[in-house]
């Protein structure tokens, strides 16, 4: 996977005037979509069902983004994968987008995670989403997705390199929101796939240098235990609305 078109996206909407804007408000969200598809378009690229298959829905940030085309690739044959039409943003922008993004289709599995947008500092000595504000919105959004019937995975939120700027992260944020999310997961009953473990020991293989953003090679790895945890979760009987 080329790195390079998913930074260009970064960087673009980096650059505009209100450019975080895009996390937390849905207008803002759909203006950018163009550029999401022109960039990144085998994991924006519109998928045809096969009716003999499930289908799975990935929601998440750039990260996510990342290992789309990788998940499809190794799920193939298994499931019609698909991915919301926006970078997920930032819990806040979720409650307002998931009607949207669920549609009016049936899922057999949710993939989701929040996590790095909601630690981005700003101003930078504040969270954008209180630590408590992001576990009660985490309970909201899984309120919502448990309606669909889909079986539900979480995945926890990829390291962040120590300290990184523009915008501002702090590695310790993610670990404690990552902490609220799991205890939130476990008391809900929502398997958790630990993208956080998985990529930990291998950041400096796998991870662009002081940025949470991952080489090719990098989205290949998380894609592995995505597509597992799907798998898994496609075994299990569906839940009754």
């Amino acid at each position: 996977m080329n790195l390079l078109p998913l930074l260009a996206t970064v960087a673009l909407t980096a650059s505009l005037p209100g450019a975080d804007n895009w996390m937390v408000d849905p207008a803002a969200a759909r203006a950018i979509r163009a550029d999401s598809l022109r960039n990144n378009p085998a994991a924006f690229a519109p998928v045809t069902d096969d009716p003999a298959l499930s289908r799975v829905l990935l929601i998440g940030d750039s990260i996510s983004i990342g290992y789309t085309p990788a998940v499809r690739e190794l799920l193939r044959g298994v499931a019609n994968v698909h991915r919301i039409p926006d970078n997920g943003g930032a819990t806040s922008l979720a409650l307002l987008m998931l009607d949207e993004w669920l549609g009016d289709g049936h899922w057999d599995a949710i993939h989701f995670n929040f996590g790095l947008h909601d630690v981005t500092r700003v101003p930078p000595d504040t969270v954008r989403t209180l630590p408590d504000v992001y576990a009660e919105n985490l309970r909201r959004i899984v309120a919502r997705l448990q309606k669909t019937g889909a079986q539900l995975i979480f995945a926890t939120t990829t390291p962040v390199p120590g300290h990184t700027q523009n915008p501002t992260r702090e590695a310790a944020d993610v670990i404690e929101f990552n902490r609220r999310a799991v205890a939130l997961m476990t008391e809900l009953g929502v398997p958790v796939d630990d993208l956080y473990a998985n990529a930990k020991p291998r950041l400096a293989e796998f991870q662009v240098p002081s940025n949470v953003h991952f080489t090719g090679e990098g989205y290949r790895a998380l894609a592995k235990p995505v597509a597992t945890a799907i798998r898994q979760a496609l075994t299990r009987p569906q839940i009754q609305k």
